[in-house]
C-alpha cells in the first residue's frame, strides 16, 4: 500500500507545511489584532488561517500561533483557534508543549465554531460490509447468525496494524488496547460464550491449595476446568482468551489461553500468571471466538486474513420502525461504524500552561484520549470523550489543571485520572473534575479503574454524575482531596467487596473529605458493595452530609481510625454503618497488613510534618511506638484498635449499625443519631427518587440532635453555560452518527 496516497489531510498538510509557512506568515497580521486563527478539514495550509481561508490541520494552527508568539507577548485577552465542524483524523497525536502556551492574562483557547461538532477522531470509518461468501467461514457461524454477519477485507482498505489482545485487569499494568468496533456511538462486543450478561463457573481445578484466608484454590500454572461440550465446536483456537473473576470478586484479568483440552474440559492460560489462582465456582467466560459470534452487536476478526466479521447492532428509522424488519437481509444503516487504530493519545500537553481546548469530541484512539503531564492552568472543557481504549484524560504532575462538563463514555480503563501534589511536602496540586457525566468505564480492566481517580494532595471532585461502572466509582490515594456533590448509582454492577467512594491501607491517608454526596442504588456480587469504603485500616476521613439510599453497607470502616462520619442521611441500608477491627486480628495476612505495610507507610512520610498537620496520627505511638523511639514489635506489638471513630448526628431509615470481627460499640463515639427515624422524611420516596426529594420533615427531632439541612439541591450536575453549551452539541447528535 502507498502510505502516503491514503494518509489523512492532517498528515499530508503537515508535510508540506514547512514550504508553505512563509505563505501564511504574511497573513499573521491580518488576524493578529483579533487574534484568531480558524481551522477546517475542509482547508489548507496554504491559507492564511482566516474564517474564510482556514487552516487543513491542527498542526499549521499550532505552528501559527508559536510564529504569533515569537513576534511578541500574545494580545490581551489571549488568541482563539477556531475548529469548524468535521473529522480531523490523527495517525499522530496532536502534540503541544511549553512554546505552546499561554499566560493567564493571554490564554490560548481552541474551541468548536459555534454549535458545530469538530472530532479528533483516532479511527477509521468502515464501509463497504457484504454477506459472508465463503462457504467455511459460514458454516462455523450459528445456524441464527449467517444471513445477519457480514463481512469486510480490512487490508483491501489499507488497515494492517490491528493492534493485538493483551493481558489486562487487577494488578496488570495499563497496556495499550487492541483495535475495537464501534457502531452507532457505542462499543460493540467480541464474540463471546457466554454472551453479555452471562457467565459460566470455573467448574474444578486439577489440585488444590489453601490460600491465606483458608479457602481452596487452584494454581495458576495448572489450569481450571469448564463444564459441558460447548468448545468443542470451536476451530481454530490460536487466539482464544478468558475473562474471568478467578479467585475474588474484586479481581479480574483477561487471559490468553495456551492450551483447550476438550476431552478433559481443561484450559491452561499462557504466563506471566500474575494473579491469585482459580476457585471452584468462580465467574469467567470464553472470547474472540468466531462462532460464538451469534447476537447483534457481536464481532469477531480475523488477524491472518484481516478480514472483519460483524453482526450490526439494530437502529430504529426515525418513525420508530426496525430498518431490517422482514427484508432477511443486513441492513443498510446510517450508523456509523468505526474501527480505532491510533496507538497515542489524541492530544498530549506536556509543560504546557494556561491552555484551554472547549467544544470538541475526541473519540476511537486504542490509547487515552488526553494525556497532560506538568504544566499548570490548563482546561478541557464541555467535550465529548467516548470509545477509547484506555482512559478518557490522564493528568500527570502540574498545578491546577481542570475537566469541568464533559461527558465521558465507553472508556477501556478509567475515566479521569489526577495525579498531582507531593505528599512529602504535603503541597497541594489543586486538580479538579467537576460538572461531568461518567458511564460505562472500565469496559476492559473492570477493576479499580474508577470514573474519577485521584492521587497525591489537594484535587476535588464535585458535582459529577457517575453511573454503570462494573466496579468503583471514584477511587482516591492520599491526602486532602474533596469529593462532594456528586450522584453515583449503578456500580459495582459486576464485581464484589467493593465501595462507590473507595480508598484503603494507609494509616497517613489523612485530611479527605467526603460531603454532600448522593449515592443509591449500587450493585454488587459476592459480598456486595459499600457506599463509603474505608478499607484496611484507612483512617481520618470525614464523611458528612452525604444521603445513602438503597446502598448494601452504606458507610463501611474497615478497621481504620478517626474517622468523623456526621450529619448524614441512611435510607434503607443494609446496615447504614458497619465497623470491623481487622487491625487485631491475628492470622497472618492481617497482621502482616498491619505490622508491616502500615507500618511501612507511615516511616515514608515526614513525621513531624504529619504529626503536626494530622495530630491523630501521635495516638498511633501507643501501638507501634514514637518515631525515632525504640519500635514496639514481636509479641508486644498486639495490633491496632478501630478507636477515634466520630459517629454522630446522623439519620437512619432502616437497620442501623454492626460492629464485629474484633470491634466494639465502646471503641465508637456514637452521639446523637437518630436510628428510628421512620416518620422524619417529608415525601414518600421511589426508586426515581432525586437527591433533592430527600428532604427532612420540619418538625424531625433529627434538628434538635443538631442535624443540618443537607443541601440536596445543589448535588449533582449543574445546568450552566458549559453543560447547555454540550447539551447543544448532543441535541444534534453525536458527530458523524446517527443515534
Amino acid at each position: 500500500m502507498n502510505r502516503r496516497a491514503h494518509a489523512p489531510c492532517a498528515q499530508r498538510g503537515f508535510a508540506r507545511s514547512q514550504a508553505r509557512f512563509a505563505v501564511s506568515v504574511l497573513a499573521l497580521s491580518l488576524v493578529a489584532a483579533r487574534a484568531d486563527f480558524f481551522v477546517s478539514p475542509n482547508g489548507s495550509d496554504a491559507n492564511p488561517g482566516t474564517w474564510a481561508k482556514p487552516f487543513a490541520t491542527l498542526e499549521m494552527a499550532r505552528d501559527a500561533v508559536r510564529a504569533l508568539k515569537a513576534r511578541g507577548p500574545l494580545p490581551p485577552g489571549g488568541l482563539t483557534v477556531w475548529l469548524r465542524g468535521g473529522d480531523y483524523r490523527r495517525t499522530n497525536a496532536l502534540e503541544l508543549t511549553d512554546a505552546d502556551s499561554g499566560t493567564p492574562q493571554s490564554p490560548v483557547v481552541w474551541r468548536a465554531w459555534k454549535d458545530e461538532w469538530p472530532r479528533l477522531l483516532g479511527g477509521q470509518r468502515l464501509t463497504g460490509f457484504r454477506p459472508v461468501s465463503d462457504p467455511a467461514v459460514r458454516a462455523r457461524l450459528d445456524l441464527t447468525a449467517r444471513e445477519h454477519v457480514v463481512e469486510l477485507d480490512l487490508r483491501a482498505l489499507g488497515i494492517a496494524d490491528f493492534g493485538e489482545l493483551k493481558s489486562r485487569g487487577f494488578s496488570h499494568p495499563t497496556v495499550l488496547a487492541h483495535a475495537e468496533l464501534f457502531h452507532g456511538g457505542k462499543p460493540m462486543t467480541l464474540a463471546r460464550w457466554p454472551n453479555e450478561g452471562e457467565f459460566a463457573q470455573i467448574a474444578g481445578t486439577p489440585a488444590t491449595e489453601r490460600d491465606e484466608h483458608g479457602g481452596q484454590l487452584g494454581a495458576l500454572t495448572n489450569g481450571f476446568f469448564y463444564a459441558g461440550d460447548r468448545p468443542a465446536r470451536w476451530q481454530g483456537t490460536s487466539d482464544l482468551w478468558v475473562h474471568g473473576y478467578w479467585a475474588y470478586d474484586w479481581a479480574n484479568s483477561y487471559e490468553k489461553v495456551a492450551s483447550l483440552d476438550r476431552e478433559r474440559r481443561l484450559v491452561r492460560t499462557a504466563p506471566p500468571h500474575g494473579l491469585y489462582g482459580f476457585r471452584k465456582g468462580q465467574r469467567f467466560y470464553f472470547l474472540n471466538v468466531l462462532e460464538e459470534l451469534d447476537q447483534p452487536g457481536e464481532w469477531f476478526l480475523d488477524r491472518r486474513a484481516g478480514v472483519l466479521y460483524f453482526w450490526p447492532q439494530e437502529f430504529p428509522r426515525s418513525d420508530g420502525s426496525d430498518a431490517s424488519a422482514g427484508s432477511g437481509k443486513p441492513a443498510t444503516r446510517s450508523a456509523e461504524t468505526l474501527l480505532s487504530l491510533l496507538d497515542q493519545p489524541l492530544l498530549k500537553l506536556t509543560g504546557v500552561s494556561n491552555v484551554t481546548f472547549r467544544g470538541l469530541a475526541f473519540e476511537a484512539t486504542r490509547a487515552s484520549a488526553i494525556e497532560i503531564h506538568g504544566g499548570a492552568s490548563n482546561r478541557i472543557l464541555a467535550c465529548l470523550i467516548r470509545n477509547v481504549g484506555n482512559h478518557g484524560i490522564v493528568v500527570s504532575g502540574g498545578v491546577g489543571h481542570g475537566v469541568v462538563a464533559c461527558d465521558i463514555f465507553d472508556t477501556g480503563d478509567g475515566g479521569v485520572d489526577l495525579t498531582g501534589g507531593d505528599r512529602q511536602t504535603l503541597t497541594p496540586g489543586g486538580h479538579f473534575v467537576e460538572n461531568c457525566h461518567f458511564q460505562r468505564q472500565g469496559r476492559w480492566s473492570k477493576c479499580y479503574v474508577p470514573a474519577i481517580h485521584l492521587q497525591g494532595v489537594g484535587s476535588r471532585a464535585a458535582h459529577n454524575l457517575i453511573h454503570d461502572h462494573p466496579h468503583c466509582a471514584i477511587l482516591f490515594w492520599g491526602n486532602d482531596h474533596l469529593i462532594e456533590f456528586n450522584e453515583i448509582h449503578r456500580i459495582a454492577l459486576e464485581t464484589g467487596d467493593v465501595g462507590a467512594i473507595y480508598t484503603g491501607r494507609d494509616y497517613t491517608f489523612r485530611g479527605n473529605r467526603i460531603r454532600h454526596n448522593f449515592i443509591h442504588h449500587t450493585g454488587g456480587v459476592g459480598m456486595g458493595s459499600m457506599g463509603v469504603y474505608m478499607d484496611d485500616c484507612v483512617s481520618g476521613t470525614e464523611v458528612f452530609g452525604n444521603i445513602f439510599y438503597k446502598v448494601h453497607w452504606a458507610m463501611f470502616i474497615g478497621g481504620g481510625r478517626d474517622h468523623r462520619v456526621e450529619n448524614n442521611l441512611f435510607v434503607d441500608c443494609d446496615p447504614a454503618i458497619r465497623v470491623d477491627g481487622r487491625g487485631l486480628d491475628r492470622s497472618p495476612v492481617w497482621r502482616d497488613m498491619v505490622n508491616l505495610t502500615m507500618r511501612q507507610r507511615l516511616a515514608d512520610v515526614p513525621p513531624e510534618l504529619y504529626r503536626a498537620r494530622y495530630p491523630e496520627l501521635k495516638s498511633l505511638d501507643r501501638y507501634y511506638g514514637r518515631p525515632g523511639g525504640p519500635p514496639i514489635t514481636g509479641d508486644a506489638f498486639q495490633g491496632v484498635p478501630p478507636e477515634g471513630n466520630v459517629i454522630a448526628r446522623n439519620v437512619c431509615v432502616g437497620k442501623w449499625l454492626e460492629v464485629g470481627w474484633h470491634a466494639k460499640t465502646e471503641m465508637l463515639r456514637l452521639e446523637n443519631n437518630l436510628t428510628n427515624a421512620t416518620n422524619s422524611l417529608a415525601r414518600a420516596l421511589t426508586d426515581e427518587s432525586a437527591a433533592s426529594d430527600f428532604l427532612l420533615r420540619r418538625d424531625s427531632p433529627a434538628f434538635a440532635l443538631g442535624f443540618r439541612r443537607i443541601p440536596v439541591k445543589q448535588i449533582g450536575l449543574r445546568d450552566d453555560t458549559l453543560r447547555r453549551e454540550l447539551q447543544r452539541r448532543q441535541a444534534t447528535g453525536a458527530p458523524n452518527c446517527s443515534p
